[in-house]
């Protein structure tokens, strides 16, 4: 059934609970389609699943092993929920049959309704309860993942059950005539109420969440002239070298994003995540919100990732893919008799665009005067890099975990998919296996994967680079190291200049150092290859061209750069 999906690999560390599974996966499909790929923890796993979805936009599988392998596996399949994601998560447990089990160890292995371990934050959680009802099972969960909003699911199977003797052929659904459920569409009313108000609007403003209508959004943006501003945590949606483009949240372009947002009189929020966080830069000012998304569908009561509520004009409970387009068509029609409003859009880009010069001027003259500063500032380590990288720096696939604002103007993304956001639930650990597997998806396009990832975040899961090894996928990951938790001595800093104590202690429980981590000597013991640690900036041109030389061989390859922490 997993083959007749199409799911290609299935991520997992070994487990006796699944055993049966893992047997006919190696010795029936003879290890292909689905193929394993071999991680040494269930958090990998799953995160190697979330990067492959978050290139391809399609589900493959994980295998977690009964409920301590779940247990493992729960930080990163709630990722992948919040950033809305679909993964197929097959555990097991048992056998259910209690005169089937082994002494001790099937017994605390065993679990009456496993999933609830993960129910609040999985779209869909089963455990069929025959051979003859696994089929349409894994159906029903593939569906559920990858239709909007997408999301993980997990399908626990009997352990007694997958090595029981079949009496009968198995029925399997014919998956070709089984049409997968259409994406919500907006509704022609208030369609037709949105792109009035885009076309009326003075200074209209787009905000950008998770959507991939890539040419439909840029001629939209530009027949209204309007300002568009991106969520720096989200994959990319829109040319970010585009003279509309203003700047992103969560960067250090978050000034001009602000900018963008305070002077709107009407704004399109398009699956953007926290709306109304956003709008709070207008201190209070109103505005007209156009708000298109379909989280109220993926609201759960359990975790509070449906933000705080918007106040929208217009709601659009539909696919902003497939709102777009249609919107699209709309605001172009609207305009089309309306030869003022059409000069006025005119007006308003030439104005975006200068202003758009001037803000990229700012961040290249900040960039410039910290360009020889120890130690390195990320501006100059990621523009070293894109410059080795040539004109396949263009086509790369960038994945980032938080380590500090990202900086402006030295890395454009004017590709769809060349930027792949965050992991979504704003945990430690998840970037190594989503880098790792947004590179698995990625093997044979020709574009190079970059994962830029804090020091902290790659500690904690470094197997993800002996799973990259294993499998020959290849991979640069520039570990951003400033040996330190920083974010959190931030937030002891602000405490102590509230409670009046010494922030000169802020460091203290935070820092990586005595001794300190040696990522490229950790990297060569996990098979991969390494370079560093860089603390020179004149050094770095060198060794990323060696390190994209090494990427290109085949496999993955690990650069430890010492950097300021802000």
């Amino acid at each position: 059934m997993l083959r007749r999906l199409d799911i290609p690999y299935i991520a997992l560390e070994p487990g006796a609970s699944f055993r049966g599974l893992h047997d006919s996966i190696v010795n029936y499909l003879g290890n292909e389609r689905p193929a394993m790929i071999l991680a040494n923890h269930e958090e990998v796993a799953v995160a190697i699943a979330h990067g492959y979805a978050k290139v391809t936009g399609r589900a493959m599988a994980a295998a977690v092993h009964s409920s301590v392998g779940l247990m493992h596996a729960t930080m990163t399949i709630f990722c992948a929920w919040v950033d809305r994601m679909p993964v197929v998560v097959i555990g097991a447990t048992g056998p259910m049959d209690a005169a089937a089990r082994r002494p001790w160890i099937d017994w605390i292995h065993t679990s009456e309704k496993q999933g609830e371990l993960v129910r609040d934050f999985v779209k869909w959680e089963h455990q069929p309860s025959s051979v003859a009802a696994f089929p349409n099972a894994l159906l029903r969960a593939w569906q559920l993942a990858n239709l909007e909003p997408r999301g993980p699911v997990y399908v626990c199977l009997d352990a007694g059950l997958q090595e029981q003797r079949l009496e009968a052929p198995v029925a399997f659904p014919d998956v070709a005539r089984i049409a997968a459920p259409s994406a919500p569409a907006p509704d022609p009313d208030a369609l037709a109420r949105a792109a009035r108000l885009l076309a009326e609007a003075e200074r209209p403003a787009i905000l950008l969440g998770r959507t991939g209508a890539w040419p439909d959004l840029v001629a939209l943006a530009e027949s209204l002239g309007a300002a568009v501003a991106s969520d720096g945590a989200a994959a990319v949606s829109f040319p970010t070298d585009h003279p509309l483009h203003q700047g992103a949240s969560r960067t250090q372009s978050h000034d001009a994003f602000a900018e963008a947002v305070r002077d709107a009189d009407v704004i399109l929020a398009l699956e953007r995540v926290d709306v109304a966080g956003a709008l709070r830069e207008r201190e209070g000012k109103p505005v007209r919100l156009i708000n298109v998304t379909l989280e109220p569908y993926a609201t759960r009561s359990w975790v509070a990732d449906y933000q705080e509520l918007p106040h929208a004009d217009v709601a659009i409970t539909a696919s902003a893919d497939q709102t777009v387009p249609a919107l699209r068509v709309a605001v172009e029609r609207g305009l089309a008799d309306r030869p003022a409003a059409r000069r006025a859009a005119e007006d308003r880009a030439r104005e975006l665009a200068e202003r758009s010069r001037g803000h990229r001027a700012q961040w290249a003259k900040a960039n410039a005067a910290r360009r020889d500063g120890r130690p390195i500032h990320l501006a100059r380590a990621l523009g070293e890099l894109r410059a080795a990288l040539g004109e396949r720096a263009r086509d790369a696939i960038v994945a980032q975990r938080p380590l500090g604002p990202w900086p402006a103007a030295t890395w454009e993304f004017a590709c769809p998919g060349t930027f792949l956001g965050n992991d979504g639930g704003a945990a430690v650990g998840s970037g190594t296996g989503i880098t790792v597997g947004a590179a698995l998806a990625a093997q044979g396009s020709g574009r190079p994967v970059i994962g830029v990832l804090g020091d902290g975040e790659t500690l904690a899961s470094p197997q993800a680079f002996w799973t990259a090894a294993h499998h020959r996928i290849p991979v640069l990951v520039l570990v951003a190291n400033n040996q330190t938790y920083f974010n959190d001595e931030e937030h002891q800093d602000r405490v102590a200049v509230t409670r009046q104590r010494p922030r000169e202690n802020r460091w203290v429980g935070q820092r990586m150092e005595q001794p300190a981590v040696d990522f490229a000597s950790l990297a060569r013991d996990l098979g991969a290859e390494g370079f560093g640690p860089v603390e020179d900036p004149a050094e770095l041109a060198r060794t990323f061209a060696a390190a994209v030389k090494a990427m290109d061989a085949g496999g993955p390859v690990v650069v430890d750069v010492r950097i300021a922490s802000r």
